[in-house]
């Protein structure tokens, strides 16, 4: 396996300090047919449940990411991350995190024997922060937004390898379970549709990743706060529009580094992308919680979404998954 720039096609080891190529494109990875992961490091993972939940006259199933080690779905991703470089001999990293990838992260480096230092914006919520340092990470909060976070880390790596979740590939390369989860739990059949919260859209690309090796998409149908939405405006041809805070803080990402690579992935799946109200994701929210799930802000932004889409009705036979990425502790 290696790293090749998008653009230029140049090659990088994985264990590279370098995170995105000299001219400036972002990396990929390259996968021969005999390349076998690493399976080193465990938190004990687990194929997650896919709940039938009722939501008035629609039916869907819910993707229970909230259940792993750490708290979300971002465990996919950190597991092959840090298996991989921990491998190579990486014995210290960074990164810069709104919280769910720092936990993520923090914990399976813990269980490697690595150091870890997590940027994180000031505004992140004290929850993640107690959990985040649990692990033995270092923390740095970054004022003025977690654009801010991902700009400091870059300048002081240092000898660090910046284990990031958006430029690193090898994290999009673990979220690609979710897919083939889903597959067997469906009996081999592919969801119809799939709502997606995104924000760096991880979770998207690691779907289209996993279900492309499987050999059919499902619709993808990307989830954002209306107040911050780049991915809708590009997606729509809209002009940018300009950025507020939401209470789903995950998917509060101002300019996502892969937004043509999730672009890509709703054109190749037929799919959309619809925006949300912040009301609309604390009823979804308080609904859920009702019905004995608790999540976090951008969770219940998934199923509101879908609730969204689908508010003229569903045919029966559809099977529309929704990913809860994440528990509603750490907020």
């Amino acid at each position: 396996m290696y790293f090749y720039c998008e653009k230029c096609k140049k090659q990088y080891p994985l264990n590279s300090h370098s995170y995105m190529c000299e001219c400036g494109g972002m990396f990929r990875l390259h996968k021969d047919t005999d390349d076998e992961p690493v399976h080193e490091i465990s938190l004990g993972e687990f194929q997650t449940p896919l709940l039938p939940f009722r939501d008035g006259k629609l039916e869907f199933l819910l993707k229970l990411e909230n259940l792993l080690p750490t708290g979300s779905f971002k465990d996919r991703g950190a597991y092959t991350l840090i298996n991989e470089i921990h491998h190579l001999g990486v014995k210290k990293i960074a990164l810069d995190s709104a919280g769910n990838a720092g936990a993520a992260i923090a914990a399976y480096a813990a269980a490697a024997g690595m150091e870890c230092t997590v940027y994180v914006p000031d505004d992140v919520s004290n929850e993640l922060v107690t959990q985040i340092e649990a692990y033995g990470a270092k923390i740095i909060k970054v004022a003025n937004g977690r654009m801010k976070a991902c700009a400091a880390v870059k300048q002081n790596l240092g000898d660090a390898y910046y284990a990031s979740h958006v430029y690193n590939p090898l994290f999009f390369e673990g979220m690609k379970s979710i897919a083939k989860e889903m597959y067997e739990q469906l009996g081999g059949h592919v969801p119809d549709y799939i709502f997606v919260p995104v924000g760096n859209g991880t979770l998207l690309i690691g779907l289209f990743l996993g279900f492309m090796e499987i050999g059919r998409l499902p619709h993808f149908v990307a989830v954002q706060s209306r107040k911050c939405a780049p991915l809708y405006d590009a997606y729509h041809g809209l002009p940018e529009q300009p950025k507020k805070t939401t209470i789903a803080e995950a998917i509060r990402i101002e300019r996502p580094k892969r937004l043509d690579w999730m672009i890509e992935a709703i054109k190749a799946s037929n799919g959309d992308v619809v925006t949300i109200e912040d009301c609309e994701i604390l009823r979804a929210k308080k609904h859920l919680a009702h019905c004995g799930i608790y999540v976090e802000m951008t969770s219940a932004a998934a199923l509101a979404g879908a609730e969204k889409f689908f508010q003229s009705g569903k045919p029966d036979n559809y099977r529309v998954v929704v990913p809860l990425t994440g528990n509603g502790l750490k907020r």
